[in-house]
């Protein structure tokens, strides 16, 4: 099996079977990250640019050590060194990198959309690394990667996303996946920062983190977006922890199995204590390391890599 298309834009555009493809392809590649030579010559080649214009830790990381680990060629672009901050559109701007004839772009913008514009006017492949609070679509794989990797399946297990809803790319692509892959999904967070009938997305809704972690087997917090926000939803970051952030004493609502997970960058003391972030049932830091062969697997099979169901 294959994948139906060039380009990863979103988890609401691709079917359960090929997250099932991204997900297996992953296995294989998180072998290599534990050989002493973590590198293999699968993208030898291929040319790839990392176009982040939103600030980014992880995933630029993650992307690029996933490149190089394919021995890939990698090039980064930021916003604070790209001609846009001279006032060249984000089209002028893709259709330039583009004559330069690489393989795939990797973007991350604050506008929703912008990765599926840009994949109807590039020949190279484009891979959505977040746009706006639309989607992430690599990250809900991870993310999924690592639920799957712990629990040993997704389907029928209960996962308690909490936080900023509002803001939240992470959110709608983890909606999109876990949904599609069979689990139940309870979201909560203040009512100032959940969107307008969210639940015809199939999602309980809750407005408490205790009723949310009641009985959930994942529990994953979302960071509140100070950035994204035009005004104040909440009185203080120090009510919103009394009120939604998660404690050792809110977890053990959960099930005793319970893993604990947030996409980064963390607030401690805002959406999460530090004895619960660095806590036996958080698996935060095994989600970035995850990060990096769901990556490669994306970029392998949007290479053309993958069973070809159709040879002999």
């Amino acid at each position: 099996m294959k994948l139906k298309s060039k380009h990863l834009l979103g988890i609401e555009d691709i079917s359960k079977e090929e997250i099932n493809l991204i997900l297996d392809t992953a296995d294989s590649m998180a072998e290599i990250s534990q050989r002493d030579i973590k590198k293999v010559p699968t993208l030898r080649g291929k040319t790839v640019i990392n176009f982040f214009l939103e600030p980014s830790t992880r995933t630029r990381s993650s992307f690029e050590i996933a490149e190089k680990r394919l021995t890939a060629d990698s090039l980064n672009f930021a916003s604070a060194t790209s001609s846009i901050l001279k006032g060249e559109t984000l089209i002028d701007t893709t259709l330039n990198l583009e004559a330069m004839a690489p393989d795939f772009i990797v973007i991350r913008h604050s506008e929703p959309g912008s990765p599926h514009m840009l994949a109807k006017i590039c020949n190279s492949s484009i891979i959505n690394a977040g746009d706006g609070p639309h989607e992430h679509p690599t990250q809900a794989l991870l993310d999924a990667y690592t639920i799957r990797q712990k629990k040993g399946k997704i389907k029928g297990l209960r996962v308690a996303i909490i936080g900023d809803i509002t803001h939240s790319r992470v959110v709608r692509s983890n909606i999109f996946l876990l949904k599609k892959m069979g689990a139940d999904v309870v979201i909560a967070g203040p009512s100032t920062l959940m969107p307008v009938e969210i639940e015809k997305t199939g999602v309980e809704v809750r407005y408490s983190t205790d009723d949310a972690a009641e009985g959930a087997d994942v529990i994953m917090m979302l960071r509140i977006q100070m950035e994204r926000q035009r005004k104040g939803y909440f009185p203080s970051t120090r009510e919103y922890f009394s009120l939604f952030g998660l404690t050792e004493e809110r977890v053990r609502r959960a099930k005793p199995d319970v893993i604990i997970m947030h996409p980064g960058p963390m607030n401690r003391g805002v959406e999460i204590a530090s004895e619960v972030a660095d806590g036996p049932y958080s698996v935060i830091l095994e989600q970035v390391a995850n990060g990096v062969a769901v990556r490669m697997a994306v970029l392998y099979l949007l290479a053309g890599g993958g069973k070809d169901e159709n040879a002999a």
